[in-house]
């Protein structure tokens, strides 16, 4: 509570969030000493907003290691094709092994791809999501081994 920009509501929530402005993120930050970087537009950026939270600790006297173990966990990205998709025929072409799409649950197709291990998430409206990715060019990849499945 000696930061300003910072929120605590432990009934909501159980870390403290502190927000960066430049770069534009937010830290989560557990009791057990892991700190989880979210909503930066950059692999860059994520390691540049926490050594900024690093460095905070470091001014109210919090001990900190020398060399921070920062591993990506989840880029996720997003696109529009910018057409609509008839997610019933793309659940069949894709092969229901692989595929999760349950419009009474959730209005977009789930599709899990082995290499690299990436989820897609298809909507009616032509909009997608991809998460999971541990690199930068992971969702590029993904992309593309999903241009070269074979048509159903």
């Amino acid at each position: 509570m000696d930061l300003d920009g910072v929120d605590y509501d432990p009934e909501q929530f159980p870390g403290v969030i502190y927000r960066t402005n430049d770069p534009e993120a937010a830290a989560l930050i557990f009791r057990s000493g892991k700190i989880v970087c979210t909503g930066a537009d950059s692999v860059d950026a994520a390691h540049e907003s926490i050594n900024i939270v690093s460095s905070m600790f470091s001014t109210l006297d919090i001990d900190m290691p020398d060399e921070l173990d920062i591993a990506v966990q989840n880029i996720v990205s997003s696109g529009d094709l910018r057409t609509e998709l008839n997610l019933n025929a793309i659940a069949i072409g894709l092969g229901l092994e692989h595929v999760e799409y349950e419009p009474e649950q959730f209005p977009g197709l789930v599709y899990r791809l082995g290499d690299p291990d990436i989820v897609f998430l298809l909507f009616g409206s032509g909009k997608v999501v991809i998460t999971r990715g541990k690199n930068p060019g992971d969702g590029q990849r993904a992309l593309e081994a999903v241009r070269q499945e074979p048509e159903a």
